[in-house]
């Protein structure tokens, strides 16, 4: 009888950490991360006529979450400005096609964020070293967009870039 419980209590042992035991394969997703990555390109020998040239932005998209058309957002650390005045420290570029898996921002487009940019700057009489960073968004951003919506309709994470600005007017 004595073995008989014994061989009981082994049992329903044995049975309960078997039923226990499930197999906890971890397997990561395919693509971590925002729907869009974007990197910088080589960056430019000279600014431009603006003053400043952004390089050219790459970029690599989630095959699942592939968009048509975005926005490009531009925004700068407004510590570099020397005024008390509020600062408008980010634009919203218009749309432009994203087509495919991978590939690179328009040049004339990336060319007219660099002239905006740095028509931005100069009117704040910036100089110097300037932290950049660009992200994407979806194309239905409005223009004038605040922090909330430009982070709800974000596709790309901000990345980041420290470019010379040399201020083509020598009055500030």
């Amino acid at each position: 009888m004595k073995r008989a419980i014994i061989l009981l209590i082994g049992a329903s042992a044995f049975v309960a950490g078997c039923s226990n035991q499930s197999p906890q394969i971890h397997i990561p997703p395919k693509w971590q991360g925002a729907a869009y990555h974007i990197s910088f390109g080589a960056a430019p020998a000279k600014p431009n006529a603006s003053g400043l040239t952004i390089p050219q932005i790459k970029y690599v998209a989630n095959p699942d979450a592939l968009e048509t058309r975005a926005d490009l957002v531009v925004e700068f650390d407004s510590s570099v400005v020397k005024t008390k005045a509020p600062v408008m420290d980010q634009m919203a570029m218009g749309a432009v096609d994203v087509s495919g898996s991978e590939g690179a921002l328009p040049d004339a487009y990336v060319d007219s964020a660099s002239t905006q940019l740095g028509n931005m700057l100069a009117a704040y009489c910036v100089r110097g070293k300037v932290k950049v960073s660009v992200a994407l968004t979806r194309s239905s951003l409005p223009i004038n967009p605040s922090d909330d919506q430009i982070n709800s309709k974000r596709l790309s994470d901000w990345t980041p870039i420290v470019l010379d600005f040399k201020n083509p007017h020598p009055k500030c």
